[in-house]
Parts: C-alpha cells; sequence; structure tokens
C-alpha cells in the first residue's frame, strides 16, 4: 500500500509489478536442476580498479570521456552510495567475493601492509571460505575469473594452488594472480622495493646479531640455548636476506607474471599485449558460453599504476596518461557490451560494474598526477573511513527486468552483490557463517525504499576507523526526512602530510595505525545526509542528537564485535613475506623465465 501511494501513476505501478513479476518467474518457476534453463541469467560483473567515483562522466565528470559506463547508466541502475568494505585491494576483493568484511576470512590487516606483497607468500583467501562462483559453479554455470586476482596462489608447496581462483569455484582463469605495479614496467619509481628493503636489511641485521651472540654465548657457556633455537633463528635471517635482496630487480619476475588456470604463460608479462590478450579471453568465454548460464568476473588492471595504456589511447584524453588509462577501460567495457549484443545475450544478462576502492590520491610522478579523482568525497586509496577511499562507482544493468535510468540514494555495499547473484543463480547463501551483504533486488526492483543496512562497518585493516548509521524514518521521534539520515562516526582519522593536503604525500600511502592516525573520544560526526563531504564536524553544541546517536553507534559495535571469531591471519608478517619455494615458476627456480602467451595469444 505505501508502494502505491508514491507511484506518480498507475502505468509507473504497473510496469514495476511486471518487473517485480519477471523476477519471480525466474527465480520460483523453473526447476533449479536444469543447467540450461533460460531463466537462469548470465552475469557479466567488471570491477575497475583503483577507479576514483569522480572519474566517470554519470557520478558528474564532464572531462573524461566514459560514454560506455554512462550508457550502461542509462540503461540501468545508478546507486550513488556504493560502499567497498575496505579502502585498498586484497581485503576489499575479499569481501566482494565473499560476501563478508575482510576481517571475518583473516584478509585484514594487523601490519602497515594492507595487501598481498608476494606471488610467492604464504597468504591468501582461505580455501574454506566459500565465493559466489563456487555457488553459481555448484548450479551449473560456467565460471571464469579474467584478470586480477590478488589474493593469493600457494600455502604449504609451490603448486597445491590453494589460493587460487581454481580452488574457490572459477573453472577458468586467465590473468594476473599479483596485481600491477611500477615494478612490472621497469620504472625508476618502485612501488614494493623501497617500501621493502629497509625493512628487510634492518630484520636482517638484527637476526645476523641475535644469531652471532647466541653462538658466542653458547660455545662460551655463558647461557643455556639449544642449536635447534638458534639454527631456526639462522634461517629467519636467511629468508629476510634473500627477500631483501630479491626485492632489487627481481619483483618484476617473481609478482608479475600472466596465467591459463595453473599454468604460467608470461613470466614477466609482456605488458604491451596484456590488455589485447584479456579482452580477446574475455569475449571469447562469452562466445563459447552463449548457449548455458555464465558467470563472467572480469576484474580489470585499469587504472592501477602504472596505468599500461596502448598506443591507441595514449594523449587523447585532457588528463594526462591516467585519464588516458580511464578511457582505455570504457573502451575495453564498451567492446564486452557489444559481444554480448551481439550474441543476443542483452536481456538475459545481468552486468554490474564497480571500482574496487576510492582513487589513489598519493599515485604521482614528478608534477604529473597518476591517481585518480574522488568527487566531492574526502580521502582516497587507503583510507578506511573518509567517503573517498570507500564510496566507489555501482552500476547495474539487466533490461526488461530493472527500471532503466533509475538512481538509488541507499546505502549499498559490494558486498551486496554476493547474495544478489546467488539469489538470481538459484542457489543459497552459507548457513554457517556470517553474511553481512543484503540482496539488492528489492532495491533494484522497487519493492523497497530502503537499504537493508542499518549499520556498515568501516574497517582500515582490522581497526575499526568508521560506522555508518542510516537511521531510518521509524526512529524518528518527531517528523523525519524524506529517507532518514545517514550518520557517520570516525573514531580514527589518517594524518595528512602535508596537513591541509587531504593525502599522505610524505608516506605514500595512509596507514591504518600508529603516529600515522588520530584518534577521536567522542568521534568525529557527520550527517551524511546534508553534508556528503565531511567537511563540517558535528558536536554535542551544534547537534542536538549528538549524544544519541554516537551512543546508538557505538551499541552497533559492541554487538557486531560479538560476531567476529578469530581466524588466521593470512596478511601476518610470515604470511606475507617472500618464501622461494612458493614463488610460481614456469622453469626450474630460480630461472623463471617464460612468454608461452606469445604463441597462443
Amino acid at each position: 500500500m505505501y508502494l502505491f501511494h508514491k507511484m506518480e501513476n498507475y502505468e509507473v505501478y504497473q510496469e514495476k509489478q511486471w518487473n517485480y513479476l519477471n523476477i519471480w518467474l525466474i527465480l520460483c518457476l523453473f526447476p533449479k536442476i536444469c543447467v540450461s534453463n533460460p531463466s537462469k541469467p548470465n552475469f557479466l560483473l567488471i570491477l575497475a580498479d583503483d577507479l576514483g567515483i569522480g572519474d566517470v562522466g554519470c557520478y558528474g565528470n564532464d572531462t573524461v570521456r566514459t560514454p560506455n559506463i554512462d550508457g550502461l547508466a542509462k540503461d540501468g541502475v545508478r546507486l550513488t552510495q556504493h560502499i567497498a568494505a575496505a579502502a585498498v585491494c586484497t581485503p576489499s576483493r575479499a569481501a566482494f567475493l565473499t560476501g563478508r568484511y575482510p576481517i571475518r576470512s583473516g584478509m585484514a590487516s594487523s601490519t602497515q601492509r594492507q595487501v598481498l606483497f608476494w606471488n610467492g607468500g604464504s597468504g591468501g583467501l582461505p580455501p574454506n571460505e566459500t565465493t559466489f562462483a563456487r555457488i553459481l559453479y555448484q548450479q551449473g554455470y560456467s565460471t571464469a575469473l579474467i584478470g586480477k586476482w590478488h589474493m593469493g596462489v600457494n600455502c604449504k608447496t609451490r603448486h597445491d594452488h590453494c589460493h587460487h581462483p581454481l580452488n574457490h569455484g572459477f573453472d577458468y582463469f586467465y590473468g594476473m594472480p599479483f596485481t600491477l605495479v611500477n615494478e612490472c614496467q621497469g620504472t625508476d619509481d618502485p612501488e614494493l622495493a623501497k617500501s621493502l628493503q629497509e625493512t628487510y636489511w634492518f630484520h636482517t641485521q638484527m637476526i645476523i646479531l641475535a644469531v652471532f651472540t647466541l653462538v658466542i654465548g653458547k660455545l662460551a657457556n655463558l647461557f643455556p640455548v639449544k642449536w635447534k633455537i638458534i639454527i631456526c633463528l639462522a634461517f629467519c635471517g636467511l629468508l629476510h636476506f634473500i627477500s631483501w635482496f630479491s626485492s632489487y630487480g627481481f619483483t618484476k619476475y617473481w609478482n608479475c607474471i600472466l596465467m591459463r588456470n595453473h599454468y604460467i604463460t608470461e613470466q614477466p608479462m609482456n605488458l604491451q599485449k596484456t590488455t589485447s590478450n584479456m579482452l580477446k579471453e574475455a569475449i571469447t568465454f562469452i562466445e563459447r558460453n552463449k548457449h548455458r548460464p555464465f558467470l563472467l568476473f572480469v576484474s580489470l588492471l585499469h587504472v592501477h599504476t602504472p596505468l599500461i595504456t596502448t598506443e591507441k589511447f595514449q594523449g587523447r584524453s585532457r588528463h594526462g596518461l591516467y585519464g588516458d588509462n580511464v578511457e582505455e577501460m570504457d573502451w575495453m567495457v564498451g567492446r564486452l557490451l557489444d559481444v554480448i549484443d551481439k550474441e543476443d545475450l542483452k536481456n538475459t544478462t545481468f552486468i554490474y560494474f564497480a571500482s574496487d576502492h576510492g582513487g589513489f590520491l598519493e599515485a604521482h610522478r614528478g608534477n604529473s598526477q597518476l591517481g585518480g579523482w574522488n568527487g566531492i568525497y574526502k580521502g582516497g586509496k587507503g583510507m578506511g573511513g573518509w567517503e573517498g577511499g570507500i564510496r566507489v562507482p555501482g552500476i547495474v544493468r539487466w533490461p526488461g527486468v530493472l527500471p532503466a535510468g533509475t538512481v538509488i540514494d541507499e546505502p549499498t555495499s559490494l558486498m551486496d552483490i554476493y547474495p544478489t547473484v546467488v539469489q538470481l543463480a538459484g542457489g543459497t547463501v552459507p548457513q554457517d557463517r556470517v553474511i553481512d551483504g543484503h540482496s539488492l533486488l528489492p532495491l533494484l526492483l522497487g519493492t523497497e525504499q530502503h537499504s537493508r543496512h542499518e549499520f556498515l562497518f568501516h574497517y582500515c585493516g582490522v581497526f575499526l576507523h568508521a560506522v555508518r548509521w542510516h537511521q531510518k524514518d521509524s526512529e524518528y521521534k518527531h517528523p523525519p526526512p524524506a529517507g532518514g539520515t545517514v550518520w557517520k562516526a570516525h573514531y580514527a582519522t589518517p594524518v595528512f602530510q602535508p596537513e591541509a593536503s587531504g593525502a599522505c604525500f610524505r608516506r605514500g600511502i595512509c596507514p591504518c595505525f600508529g603516529d600515522g592516525v588520530t584518534h577521536h573520544d567522542p568521534p568525529l560526526l557527520f550527517n551524511l545526509s546534508q553534508d556528503p563531504s565531511e567537511a563540517n564536524p558535528l558536536s554535542a553544541d551544534t547537534e542536538p542528537l549528538f549524544d544519541t546517536v554516537t551512543r546508538r553507534i557505538r551499541r552497533a559495535v559492541e554487538e557486531h564485535r560479538k560476531t567476529l571469531t578469530p581466524v588466521p591471519q593470512q596478511l601476518s608478517p610470515y604470511n606475507n613475506r617472500w618464501k622461494p619455494w612458493l614463488q610460481p615458476c614456469c622453469g626450474t627456480f630460480p630461472f623463471c623465465w617464460c612468454h608461452e602467451e606469445n604463441n597462443k595469444a
């Protein structure tokens, strides 16, 4: 009855009811066991890397050309408050695939290294996590990941592939098990090496000094210590030394590789052909599976530094290399949409486009900005609390089912894709664990007007930096504003360097804890409904509801923490350290060089 009164006319009401009927038919009338059943939609999920919400035309950018992404929004639904579960790659992607906050799976870091640093590390997405790809595979879908993974490869041996995409529900993988970094291009501005070399060398020296002291003490009978302990410590020192040595020029060979399923095809990868190869793989997969339900997750390498851009797009934009890379990414999206149309799959394919987190403000080379623009929102990549780090583009298109040209200004999350996709595929989300995402279907169809997220918790690593509370209409004692109010409380914020710069330029990326963070008690409180830029913090003097809101949020945090259980930390110092015996290698280690892709592309 509430919906009916909100409709402007009966025709609009009828259209929405018809859309709802379409979904109901899809989910209820057709047998789930028929894998070739046309009622099961295909899924094309496109995730950009480091793309800022302000980089896209339909989100307000009028200088970078993104006609294909803008067209996707025009024909579908645009989410204006779409939130990533983390402000950096590894944990955000883990949350996207599992529908769970990364702290639940051990994919949130308690150290300054917030992402996986090596292909040859032992950390990654745990095998006991259930991705939406695994559920869809069980439902008869053909599942593929094309592009970036960055959630680990091996656990104990070089070939166990325990973290590999094929062990998480994808039956085809082509792409980078790691992520693009400047070392892949061989630039003079290394990304990983500069942050690793000093740390590894300092630890190596300390361990060598400790081993030397223990050996002298043992031989002189100054104190009792077992040789086994000395040997283990010496081995640890050797591991640090090897990691330090490998960071000088070897990162390109260890991390910048291409794989097809379990096999390495390029080591190091040929960046000039990567874009065309990945696009061909995605198009071929769609053509190969056009007669059966498929899930294609295109995890773009664009627009992560070093901004690999083909010659065709270089110099085309008004924003240097970064703008060129964004426009090439939009062209790739257009090619994917073209093949969907060509194969007559437009009305049977659920298409989703988003970014894994906000733009990288600190990325620059000289005076050239190499990172994205986050529009009116404060902060960027690495800042787990500020909107610029976690508010991203979110677009969904499904012609004939979802109303075109719709804009939804309700809190939604990348984690919501998990239950949405599983529901549409006829599957069931796991019942033995907490799933933090909520199905987007009621919002997308217009059968519900408000998000099911009352609270969203914004982590930086394992540290809770901020909390968002969507205060619904029914919670007001007085006449509420339309749609309720979205409050946000910050418990910790990064210290910008320089102070008024809005970023951590001296550090390279903002930290999650330590002297680079300011703690707030009481928290900084913002009314996002009125102040989305988070420019004017409220206080008890300026906001009558200040104490009520902060108390309610504090109680929600306590309730949320009760749902967390201890799990192995996948980004611990040990797991996030390079281990030669885990390094993927297409030859005889350490001679890892191959270019098989030249013969297959």
